[in-house]
């Protein structure tokens, strides 16, 4: 059976709207894809800024900023579907939202109300995609690896360089993933120093000398000695990474060089070998995927454990969390599995997401 349908991204390095129409097709017991359409839409100043300010809110100006975004959210698919002649073809919507509090395994918050973004398209929309799997106990992260098992089956390991860096793998017949370490949003932190919105292929990182006693302090953090499942919310980088990076008044280029060396000492430290696999590929997506100069120092760390780093087509880097939101969304509507246990540590695998039908019966 063949599913048309949009996935909706807003990660923490707050990049913009990523936004993608795909094809599922399931057949014979196995699901194929085709990203058709894709693209990322900004956010203008304001928005930008409202999302990273949304967690000092009042409950009021939060739940009135929820309504708001699921708003804007509708309309900017509204914007997708008419810019690529897609009225009457897509059939569900499935949106992440943006991700504010995060307090595993009490409670998730994504803004972006599902109801809204129905009530802008008029189509059904599946949204609050982790919030089940919090409820079972679990850390409601990472849920791209069902995507990976169900479309990306040719690699080993899958590591998506977004603003926190996640890591999936399978381990003893079950998937394993996790968050690794804050990563593009710590980058783009200390790049906006010299006002810039990111370090361009890293080159500004590549110019910079480590700094061993910085280096080893970030490696200190409690969060990296803590057994898996595990994950983490933005405010670890914003709050606790950078002014430990800030601290020791390095230059801009030294900075990055040094916070590059520790998410590929962190990747590195969170692999698994297989020696079953000695020949095993790792999948790089994600805006850091671009970072020539990280997946470069990536694989000179990885090629002694005879791990490839493979970076796909360039649609698949930039689209990989929406084209898995969309599939998300198809497995919902289809009341099956979405969520996996063995990566979140919940009680039970869970068919999560809230269904709202913004079309007339």
């Amino acid at each position: 059976m063949l599913y048309r349908a949009i996935g909706v991204m807003s990660g923490s390095s707050l990049d913009g709207l990523d936004i993608a129409f795909v094809e599922l097709l399931h057949q014979s017991g196995t699901w194929q894809f085709d990203i058709v359409a894709a693209d990322c839409y900004a956010y203008p100043a304001d928005w930008k800024e409202r999302l990273q300010t949304a967690t000092s809110l009042t409950a009021l100006d939060y739940q009135l900023l929820h309504a708001e975004y699921g708003h804007y959210i509708g309309k900017e698919i509204n914007r997708f579907i008419d810019e690529n002649n897609l009225h009457y073809k897509a059939s569900l919507v499935s949106s992440h939202g943006h991700t504010t509090f995060h307090i595993p395994p009490k409670m998730t918050a994504q803004l972006g109300d599902g109801a809204a973004i129905a009530a802008e398209t008029g189509l059904p929309v599946v949204s609050d995609l982790r919030a089940l799997d919090v409820a079972f106990g679990g850390q409601g992260a990472p849920i791209v690896p069902i995507g990976e098992k169900l479309l990306l089956k040719n690699y080993d390991y899958y590591l998506n360089i977004g603003g926190i860096a996640n890591i999936s793998f399978r381990e003893n017949d079950a998937y394993t993933a996790f968050d690794v370490c804050p990563a593009n949003r710590v980058l783009n932190m200390l790049v906006a120093r010299e006002g810039k919105e990111y370090d361009a292929g890293g080159e500004m990182a590549s110019g910079g000398r480590i700094n061993e006693a910085l280096l080893q302090q970030l490696a200190g953090l409690p969060y990296y000695s803590q057994p898996y499942p595990k994950s983490l919310a933005n405010e670890f980088g914003t709050s606790e990474v950078y002014p430990l990076v800030d601290s020791f008044n390095l230059s801009t280029t030294d900075a990055l060089r040094t916070y590059v060396e520790h998410i590929v000492q962190q990747i590195k430290a969170a692999i698994r070998p297989n020696p079953q696999r000695p020949d095993a590929k790792l999948l790089v997506t994600g805006g850091g995927a671009f970072n020539t100069f990280l997946v470069q120092r990536l694989s000179e760390e990885l090629q002694p454990l005879n791990i490839a780093v493979v970076v796909p087509e360039e649609k698949l880097v930039q689209y990989k969390e929406a084209l898995v939101m969309a599939l998300m969304g198809v497995l919902r509507w289809r009341q099956e599995y979405n969520v996996l246990s063995s990566v979140t540590g919940a009680q039970r695998d869970s068919i999560g997401g809230a269904l709202w039908i913004g079309q007339e019966a």
